[in-house]
């Protein structure tokens, strides 16, 4: 049996990597999958919690969390690809659409 230990160690990990891709990377897909990987290492905390408590709780937070992150998913790419067909880069440094 695993130990409770080891699925937040795992969890710690998959959230630190997305939120270091999220602060050193400066491509917007990558970014949008490093927010990706921070929110299912929430789901993994969890869902360990709630098998660590014998409770549902967590399950039904992974479950709404999945489906925003879907809804997320679908406009973050939408909103993705209208700006490189704009801007032709995905490259957040060279995207300012502020300026005149």
């Amino acid at each position: 049996m695993i130990l409770l230990t080891w699925y937040l160690i795992l969890s710690g990990v998959l959230f630190t990597i997305g939120a270091v891709g999220v602060l050193i990377r400066r491509n917007a897909i990558v970014i949008f999958m490093c927010i990706e990987l921070m929110l299912n290492a929430v789901n993994l905390a969890f869902v360990t919690f709630a098998r660590q408590l014998n409770s549902m709780d967590g399950q039904i937070f992974v479950f709404f969390i999945m489906t925003v992150a879907a809804a997320e998913a679908a406009v973050g790419l939408a909103i993705i690809i209208a700006i490189y067909r704009n801007k032709a880069t995905v490259n957040v440094d060279n995207i300012n659409l502020m300026k005149w």
